[in-house]
């Protein structure tokens, strides 16, 4: 496999919030978007630092006092899924296409088996990418 340099494979429709966006908006640019994260920037355009969704499981997490709402609320129902025979360039392929993140790995008479996620997909085109020669 040849070397593909990151400018190939990287979005560049960024969206970006500044340090005293309050996180309610920065959520909403984010659902609105469809995105997992937006990058925080000073008014000059320079990276701050990044907001993402894990960081708002931890602000759930962590609030004061607890909303003590149930997931039922919020989760999704309409769950695209895989079995552990398909083709992962498929499974990939369906990511991509709607832009999940994750997608659960089911069996039929076992239930929820597994998940795949980006993170996965990562490693394994890592690990099947010819390494990289030494430099001598």
């Amino acid at each position: 496999m040849q070397d593909i340099f990151v400018a190939r494979v990287m979005s560049t429709d960024l969206h970006t919030v500044t340090t005293d966006t309050l996180v309610e908006d920065a959520a909403q640019v984010m659902l609105s978007n469809e995105i997992g994260s937006v990058l925080v920037v000073d008014e000059a355009g320079h990276l701050d630092g990044i907001l993402t969704a894990t960081d708002f499981v931890d602000i759930v997490a962590k609030s004061q006092p607890k909303a003590e709402t149930t997931v039922e609320r919020y989760m999704s129902t309409d769950v695209t899924t895989a079995h552990a025979q398909d083709s992962i360039r498929d499974v990939a392929d369906t990511m991509v296409k709607h832009g999940f993140k994750h997608v659960p790995v089911v069996d039929e008479d076992e239930g929820a088996i597994g998940m795949v996620t980006t993170t996965d997909l990562a490693s394994y085109l890592s690990r099947i990418q010819t390494p990289s020669p030494e430099s001598d």
